[in-house]
Order: C-alpha cells, then structure tokens, then sequence
C-alpha cells in the first residue's frame, strides 16, 4: 500500500508539537519543577532541552526520513546483527507510555465535567484529596479511560492528513491561545509576585547540592516532554520529504514546546501562591488535589478551572494520537494490516494494560518509573550510539538536505551527539535505574505486602 505523507510542513510541526505538548508539559513539567527547587529545576531543564533535546530531536529525524519507515523497519533497514532489533524498544516503550497516559488523560477529562457540572467547590485540601481519590480510580476511571482511547483510535484510524495533520492544526494553536490567557490571568493573582520570584530565580547551590536528584529529573523531563525515546519523531519524520530543512524544524520544535512548559509555570505557580499552597507538594496528584482547591479559592475559579483541565485533555490527546501512531505504522509497514484494523486492535490492547492504573494508583508509578526514568533514556541511549558511532556518515548526509547554508552544521550535531549526549545519557539513566530499584524494593513492595 502507498505510504502516506504530510500534506504541509506546517502539519508536521504541529504534528510534532503536538506530540511533545502533552501530560509531560502540563501535568507532570508542575510537579516535578515543584519538587527539585522551583526555578532549579526550571534552568537545568531549559539546558538539557537546548544542549540535548534539540541535537537528539535531529538523531530521529533522520533515521526517520532516510528510511521511511517506522522505528523497528528504520533500524532493521540502516542497521545490523543487534541494531536490527533495537527497534522494538521503541514499540514497548510507547506501548507503556500510552496505556497510564490514557488513564491520567481520562483524569482531565473527569475534571473538566465535574467543573461543567458542579464547580470547583472543594477549596480545603483534605476533601480535593479525597476528591482526586475517587477520580483517580474505580469503574468511572475505567470508563473514560476507554472514552480517551476511542478518541485517540478515532483520529489515528482517520490517517496521517485527515486524522492526525487536521486535529493538530486545530489543537495546538487552541492549547497556546487559551495558555497565554491563563497565565494573563495568573498575573493579575496577588501571589504571582511570589509565584515568579520562585520559579525564574535560580538558586545554583541547591543545583550543586542536589544535582543527583534535579540532573535525572530534568532529563527526564526533556525526553518525556519532546517525544524522545520512543520513534515518535523517527515515525513523523518518516512521513517527510527530502527538501525539508530538519535543523530548522527540529528548532521550531523544541522553542515551541519549551514556550508551553514555561507558560504552564507562568498558571500553576500564580495560582497556588495566591492561597498558600506548596509547590510540588503530593507528586503526581498536585494539579488535581492543589490546584482544584486553589480554583475554589479565587475569582473567576471555576471558569479557569474548566479552560485549564480541557485545555490539558486536549494537548494530552494530541500527545497521545502520535504514541499511538508509532504502534500503528508497524503494523502497517512490516505486517500489512490495513490502518482501521491496526488502530483498533492496538487501541484495545494499550486499554488493557492501562486497566491496572485504573484499580490502584501504584501501577502508575510503576509504569511511569520505567518508561520514563528507564526505557525513553534508554531508547535514546541507542539512537546517539547508532547515529553517532554506527552510522555517522549517513546521519550526516541525511542533516545536509534541505540545509543551504549548513556548512559544518552536520560536524559539530555529530559531535554532540558522539560524546557529550552519550555522557549525560548513561548518567541519567544509572541514576534512573537506581531511581526505580528504589521504589521496586520500597513502594511497591511495601504495596505488594499490604496486600
């Protein structure tokens, strides 16, 4: 079957925008900057997504459009013995991202009715908490953790142009409208002052004195939030035409996801400051539990509070429709199953892996702690090593297409890539590995003998 392409390079950067501006920007880019120091936090991450993000976005790119293939079929095709199998990783690691990433979505959409429908009411802490608790699991999580599937399976069964490139010209532009009004609106809260004071004034004893915790963060954060690790970009790319210029869309790429994270900084941060509420305060459960409470506390709440979570579920769903797609295009390029059919059938089985999110919140951590502090550094481990060290020349004449004035360009990403992103990769992910052993051999098996 003829593979489908892009029908505009405005498609595909919103296409990868959307893709990195998801749950990583918006719900988890808060909590984690909340809990490594604030403004720390906040200029380690810009760092690693400058000097690492952007050279790893290209290293995607171009194993992507040179072959035309999704990640497994890329590798096999420019790689050999082990490199022809490295693939698969990808495939898992999407698989597992997508499977939490849905039920987490399936939150946002709950709370964005619950303001519809009643309000942001709930402004002490313990009753959010309690709120959060009844939203996070059960049968109704179950049920519009199938409701975001179906929507995700919609638009990829839809295809590349009239599925995937015209949802995200609706949605990305929509998700950074109503962004910069709320954070327009977060300055105008009387704790902003404090909230800015926080979140821009970087403390660099606390970087050297806790760069252990903050450095895997912020890494993590940065493949998380550009879609590194797990071929979406090697995917999407893949879609391209020759005359592209990657650097310059891989640019565009990067600034715009960036902007989202530091505008979503420039909401939350105002809105918890206003009514004294912690920073980072609860992980994963502080923009339900914190911020719920933080609506039905001041003016205007519960209309924030419904624009803020829908605007979430719809950059989640743009997130999510390229996760999906990875899965799809290897059905459709290595089995020959026909879209439709991939879409749905894979749509089933990533509902069913996500179904023990939905009875306990552990499972969350537990999928979580290994596709994102594990396998996406991982993945992107073996992207730097292949691209840089195996096939360094083919990388480099891929970059220069579509590059006019790029001289020497293609030299100094390939040194990037060959040294200082292969360095801070192994140190991420030793200390992600470390990370997650520690929660195995506490958290979870604290859970596992409470039960």
């Amino acid at each position: 079957m003829a593979r489908e392409t892009w029908a505009t390079r405005a498609g595909f950067i919103f296409a990868a925008v959307g893709s990195a501006v998801g749950l990583g920007n918006i719900w988890r880019f808060p909590f984690i900057t909340g809990q490594y120091g604030g403004s720390s936090f906040l200029i380690t991450y810009l760092a690693f997504v400058a000097l690492i993000g952007f050279p790893a976005i290209l290293v995607e790119f171009v194993i992507g459009r040179r072959t035309d293939r999704n990640p497994v079929g890329a590798l096999r095709e420019l790689g050999s013995g082990v490199w022809s199998s490295a693939g698969w990783l990808f495939v898992v690691t999407g698989f597992i991202i997508l499977s939490y990433y849905s039920v987490v979505a399936g939150w946002f959409l709950r709370y964005t009715l619950i303001g519809i429908t009643e309000g942001f009411t709930v402004a002490d802490p313990a009753a959010a908490d309690a709120l959060y608790e009844s939203v996070s699991t059960g049968l109704d999580t179950l049920l519009f953790h199938a409701m975001f599937m179906l929507l995700v399976v919609g638009i990829i069964a839809a295809g590349v142009r009239r599925g995937i490139e015209l949802s995200v010209k609706v949605m990305v532009p929509a998700i950074l409208v109503l962004l910069v009004g709320l954070a327009a609106y977060g300055f105008t809260l009387d704790g902003a002052s404090a909230a800015y004071a926080y979140y821009l004034s970087p403390d660099f004893a606390t970087i050297a004195a806790n760069w252990t915790e903050i450095l895997p963060a912020a890494a993590g954060q940065a493949f998380f939030t550009l879609s590194l690790g797990m071929g979406v970009m090697i995917t999407y790319a893949s879609y391209l035409g020759e005359d592209r210029n990657l650097a310059a869309d891989a640019g565009i790429i990067a600034a715009l996801d960036t902007l989202v994270a530091v505008l979503v900084g420039f909401v939350v941060f105002p809105v918890l400051f206003s009514i004294g509420i912690e920073p980072g305060a609860g992980g994963p459960r502080t923009i339900f539990v914190s911020l719920t409470a933080a609506f039905a506390g001041i003016p205007g709440g519960r209309i924030l509070g419904v624009v803020f979570f829908g605007m979430v579920g719809i950059a989640a769903l743009s997130s999510a429709i390229s996760i999906l797609e990875v899965l799809v295009s290897y059905l459709i390029d290595e089995v020959g199953v026909a879209r439709v059919p991939a879409s749905a059938a894979l749509g089933a089985a990533v509902f069913l892996l996500g179904v023990p999110v939905t009875i306990d919140s552990i499972f969350l951590g537990l999928y979580d702690g290994l596709a994102d502090g594990i396998l996406l550094v991982l993945g992107s481990l073996l992207l730097a090593l292949f691209v840089g060290w195996v096939i360094p020349d083919v990388g480099r004449e891929e970059l220069r297409k579509g590059i006019a004035d790029g001289a020497g360009l293609d030299a100094v990403w390939i040194w990037a890539v060959r040294v200082p992103i292969l360095i801070v990769v192994v140190v991420v992910l030793y200390l992600g590995v470390v990370d997650y052993v520690g929660f195995l051999t506490d958290d979870f098996a604290g859970w596992l003998a409470a039960r």
